[in-house]
Formats: structure tokens, C-alpha cells, sequence
């Protein structure tokens, strides 16, 4: 892995971030619903149609599973990430069909820095994925990213600088 070129210093509160597209996969989603989530509605196209979700879709965790790739492809794979503590909301608005076209995106609502460990910088992000003008995914959590230091490269947690 490179060195990260994104740091706390570079995730200001009110910074919106577009993290790209994810387009449902029919086959990985039912490959998914069966194993994780093998509710009727996603698993049979009669039943999807019966339930009051209007067809065959996908799991809420499937849906959380495209956000977090889009996150990681846009944001973590790059960051001095440190993993998330969690979060305190998680909604699916709208349900999620097979060859829907997602876009994701995150927005920075909050920012600090840890008063325990002060390399180690705080962000509170509002995570969504809309389907043209609809939101079907939305959570919020808290994301730890590494500091920069003033002179250069990011800080360590274990670097007591």
C-alpha cells in the first residue's frame, strides 16, 4: 500500500465528497440475499411483486455493502483511515432493484479532533446512494483518519510527535 494522501486536515465539516456509481448486479445481489438476508421479497420475483416493495430487491445490507465499496474505492483506499467507531443511523428510504444505476456521496457534518488521542482526527459523515432523483440509502457514522503533521507525513497512532 502507498502512502495516504488524504488526512483529517482534508476532510473539513460541510465537504462533500462524489464517491462514483454502483449498478445492481441481478445475479451478486440474490447471491447475497441468500445467503445474509433470505427474505421471500428478496429472493423470488413473485413475491417481490406480492410485497408491498414492488418487485424483487435487494437487501438494505447489500445496499450498505455498494455505499461502503464506493467509499473505499473513493475515500479509504487513498486515507490514513483507522476504522470508524460507528455510527447512530441507517435508513433505506426506497428499496433497491436489480440493474438500478447508484450514485454515492458523502457529506462531512461534523469534524474534530480526538481529545484522547490527538493524532487521531474525529469526522462525522453522512453517507447516501440515490437512484436518479431518490434516496434509497442513507447512515451516519463517525470515520477516524490519521493527522498530518505540520511538517510532512501523517502521524502514527503509536508516534508520540
Amino acid at each position: 500500500m502507498s502512502a495516504p494522501e488524504i488526512y483529517f486536515e482534508d476532510l473539513p465539516a460541510g465537504r462533500t465528497i462524489e464517491l462514483g456509481t454502483a449498478v445492481v448486479d441481478r445475479d451478486e445481489m440474490l447471491a447475497f440475499n441468500r445467503r445474509f438476508d433470505p427474505q421471500p421479497f428478496h429472493l423470488d420475483e413473485e413475491a417481490g411483486r406480492a410485497s408491498m416493495l414492488g418487485g424483487l430487491c435487494a437487501s438494505g445490507w447489500f445496499t450498505a455493502s455498494l455505499w461502503m465499496r464506493c467509499y473505499v474505492d473513493g475515500v479509504l483506499s487513498r486515507a490514513a483511515s483507522l476504522g470508524s467507531p460507528g455510527g447512530d443511523e441507517i435508513a433505506w428510504p426506497a428499496p433497491v432493484y436489480p440493474g438500478d444505476r447508484l450514485d454515492a456521496a458523502m457529506e462531512i457534518v461534523a469534524a474534530r479532533t480526538s481529545r484522547s488521542r490527538p493524532e487521531v482526527g474525529l469526522i462525522t459523515l453522512t453517507g447516501t446512494l440515490t437512484r436518479e432523483d431518490t434516496a434509497v440509502f442513507r447512515a451516519r457514522f463517525t470515520g477516524m483518519f490519521g493527522r498530518r503533521r505540520p511538517d510532512g507525513p501523517g502521524v502514527a497512532a503509536s508516534d508520540p510527535a
